[in-house]
């Protein structure tokens, strides 16, 4: 697999904004702040692995609309979050019940934070010299 500068600072982006959710929901719910920050920790680690490999996966998908491409990718990555939180709550709290309250607030906050922060690196060309160089020799030679 080939490494990617865009999709490891985008995937360290998308971690800070994930964990501080996941700390926030996690605290709330167990009522108890070391839950909270053992949730963002150890979820810091699983999500940038899991986050990582989704980028590389998506990365290679045909679908070229921003909007729909937006959207399947936002579910299929809270398909695979909420999992990890699930999981990852019942372990640390030993209540299963508590990891799917914290996987099922995560499912609405986590989507409309996901569903932006994929909107704004859709704008961002970090990483992409490449299709940059692509797009302004395609521009040019549309001028001509």
């Amino acid at each position: 697999m080939k490494f990617s500068k865009r999709h490891l600072v985008k995937t360290i982006t998308w971690r800070i904004i994930g964990t501080l959710d996941t700390l926030l929901l996690s605290w709330f719910i167990s009522n108890d702040f070391s839950t909270g920050v053992q949730m963002g920790v150890f979820e810091m680690f699983t999500k940038m692995i899991l986050y990582y490999l989704h980028e590389r996966a998506w990365f290679k998908s045909k679908i070229k609309s921003s909007n729909k491409r937006h959207i399947l990718k936002t579910f299929s990555w809270r398909g695979v979050g909420t999992l990890d939180t699930i999981v990852l709550g019942w372990i640390i709290t030993g209540n299963p019940l508590t990891g799917l309250k914290i996987g099922g607030a995560e499912v609405i906050t986590k989507m409309l934070l996901y569903f932006g922060h994929e909107k704004l690196w859709y704008k961002i060309n970090f990483g992409l010299d490449k299709r940059k160089k692509r797009k302004e020799l395609k521009d040019l030679k549309n001028e001509v």
